[in-house]
């Protein structure tokens, strides 16, 4: 009942933001656009590092230019480092779209900063993948608030002169020991620099600490929530570095000595200087399915509806899993994409979507709505005192 009555009240905040933000010509008494027309001439995106490439890095990853060549939507794109930076932007506004995670994304819906979508306002959304099309980070009641875009695991990322054999487990990353390579692993790990980390240290005790009860990482009592930050208190003696700059991650690994953290696959495939590789370990994986999210507030809406749809097309679709390392949300890029392959898919975990615990804003209802669990406002109290040395 508690859920319903969330779910319900959210609808409801934000139909009457959508109301004011988009009445008029071409919406719908529910705040919906109803037609999509003339593009205003350009669109601004907030994304991923990775997601909105025009072949300046490589000229054979461009999916871009044609869009603004049909167009004619010109396209700025400012990208963030952090869902908290993303929900930042998206407040501040000014932005048209968000490539948003899922504990990003329902904040954005509960905040009324997002806009419900019309999907028959996008031919292609027959063709996303259905695990994705009605997945609880971006609807609400039935009503869509995002497009699916790409996902993926949070990888352990280790260095094979390092590790000659992967590493079967995240404890090289929580706790203190001697590494194949005779040296410990204080001072040469990393663990990503934001509150939702919280969850990854929550899975490991999931397997290490059963006693604990922990049935999801993002649903955790006090008692199992203060056992997840003593470990990341303890954890804290050994990091290089807390990460979200996934540029900076890669120096580290090459020039500043780190030999294991989570990461993307978008490092991964772009390490240079170093041997690295990657596994999702025994206890399993957190990861992300972000959702393309439309600004309450859009100044350029109907621009920012051709690239919602453009943003499904396979070759795009295709060309980013191939470029990020991530698995497309439409099926049909996983064939005959020449920069993905065939094999591609696979190899990116297309089979592991039920394997992986996706981002999300953890709330007190729990994701269950019986209640009792520690909201995201003390996930970020805790974590900011842990890197800060505070606990």
């Amino acid at each position: 009942m508690k859920k319903q009555l969330f779910n319900l009240l959210v609808v409801l905040v934000l139909t009457s933001l959508a109301l004011s933000a988009c009445g008029g010509s071409g919406s719908s008494a529910t705040g919906m656009k109803t037609e999509v027309g003339d593009g205003e001439g350009e669109v601004s995106i907030i994304s991923w590092a990775g997601y909105i490439e025009r072949g300046e890095t490589d000229p054979a990853y461009d999916w871009v230019t044609e869009f603004e060549a049909q167009t004619g939507c010109m396209v700025t794109n400012k990208v963030a480092a952090t869902s908290d930076e993303m929900v930042t932007l998206m407040n501040e506004g000014g932005f048209d779209l968000v490539t948003a995670s899922g504990d990003a994304s329902n904040r954005l819906i509960a905040g009324g900063k997002v806009q419900p979508i019309n999907i028959d306002l996008i031919p292609s959304w027959s063709t996303v993948d259905d695990r994705l099309k009605d997945a609880p980070w971006h609807t609400v009641d039935g009503v869509h608030y995002g497009v699916p875009y790409q996902w993926g695991p949070n990888v352990l990322m280790y260095n094979t002169d390092v590790f000659p054999e992967a590493p079967t487990s995240w404890d090289v990353t929580f706790e203190e020991m001697t590494l194949p390579d005779g040296q410990s692993n204080a001072g040469r790990i990393q663990a990503y620099d934001g509150p939702i980390y919280i969850a990854d240290a929550a899975l490991y005790l999931k397997y290490h600490n059963p006693e604990l009860g922990i049935e999801n990482p993002y649903d955790l009592t006090e008692e199992q929530f203060s056992a997840v930050v003593d470990l990341l208190t303890s954890q804290r003696a050994l990091i290089n570095r807390y990460w979200h700059d996934a540029f900076v991650q890669m120096d580290d690994f090459k020039n500043e000595g780190v030999v294991a953290s989570g990461s993307w696959p978008f490092q991964v495939n772009f390490m240079e200087g170093v041997n690295v590789s990657s596994v999702i370990p025994v206890e399993g994986a957190t990861g992300w399915a972000d959702s393309t999210m439309m600004h309450v507030d859009a100044p350029h809406p109907n621009c920012a509806y051709k690239w919602l749809e453009w943003s499904l097309n396979p070759k795009l679709q295709g060309d980013l899993a191939s470029w990020f390392g991530s698995v497309p949300s439409v099926p049909a890029a996983c064939s005959g994409n020449e920069l993905l392959t065939d094999e591609g898919c696979a190899v990116n975990g297309f089979d592991n979507f039920d394997k992986i615990w996706f981002w999300r804003t953890p709330t007190a209802e729990c994701s269950t709505g019986d209640g009792g669990c520690v909201p995201y406002s003390k996930w970020v109290e805790a974590y900011v005192g842990i890197i800060s040395g505070g606990q």
